[in-house]
């Protein structure tokens, strides 16, 4: 574990954390169910009795999508009240191929899609048609499965702090953000801090490590290519940090 000082945001935004409960907010996952595994064992370890919040972004890329789903699934069952997951541009991503294969085939398969199929025991051979391709995944995921993606919700919030997959755009409030902006991200979410005083717990975007710093806590260590997995501590007593 590290240590890092609300502290450090940029006096532009100065909002103190304000959370009603302190929580753990995991970031993106790909696949990587043995950092997972790991991650959620340290965070056993500790004396904390907090939510553990999912920033989404739990298939493609890596090799263990179809594991780290029904893991997922089967604690945010469990545990109602201490474990929730977010969705992802890449939850959206295979959900729009499973409505839509004709239009979103290839660009979901291109960024991560393959390996999910891979993950379900699943071929895609060449000159397979997108809607057959579409219809073996649906029949391996299982309808739950796939009802419990579509209903995952697109961010969370404790007092001041809120979680969301990819930011926000700084102009609007939580309330009003679009679903896009919510999965996908802002051009302005990095560079401009929020008048409003919230803080914005996020993925979606890579950092070397992990930071807290004007209004915004970065958990995205690319577990997929690093194999180091992050979640952040949020209290009232500032941010930590726990890898796998």
């Amino acid at each position: 574990m590290s240590s890092v000082s609300t502290k450090s945001a940029q006096q532009a935004f100065d909002a103190p954390l304000a959370p009603d409960r302190a929580f753990y907010a995991v970031g993106d996952i790909h696949g990587q169910f043995h950092a997972l595994d790991s991650l959620l064992k340290k965070i056993e370890q500790t004396e904390d009795i907090d939510p553990v919040i999912c920033v989404g972004d739990y298939i493609d890329r890596g090799e263990h999508s179809a594991h780290v789903l029904t893991w997922l699934k089967h604690l945010t069952e469990l545990y109602p009240e201490l474990f929730l997951c977010l969705m992802g541009n890449h939850e959206r991503m295979c959900l729009n191929f499973i409505d839509d294969p004709d239009s979103h085939a290839e660009r979901w398969l291109r960024y991560g899609g393959l390996q999910t199929f891979y993950s379900f025991n699943l071929t895609v051979p060449p000159g397979e048609s997108p809607t057959a391709l579409r219809d073996k995944l649906v029949e391996e995921m299982g309808q739950p499965m796939i009802d419990w993606l579509r209903d995952l919700p697109l961010h969370w919030q404790s007092g001041n702090v809120v979680v969301t997959h990819a930011g926000a755009d700084p102009d609007l409030p939580i309330d009003l953000q679009p679903e896009r902006v919510l999965l996908w991200g802002h051009p302005e979410f990095a560079r401009k801090p929020r008048k409003d005083g919230m803080w914005v717990v996020h993925g979606h975007t890579i950092v070397d490590e992990p930071m807290a710093q004007a209004g915004r806590i970065a958990v995205d260590t690319g577990a997929y290519a690093t194999g180091r997995l992050t979640a952040a501590h949020v209290s009232t007593s500032g941010v930590r940090f726990v890898q796998s």
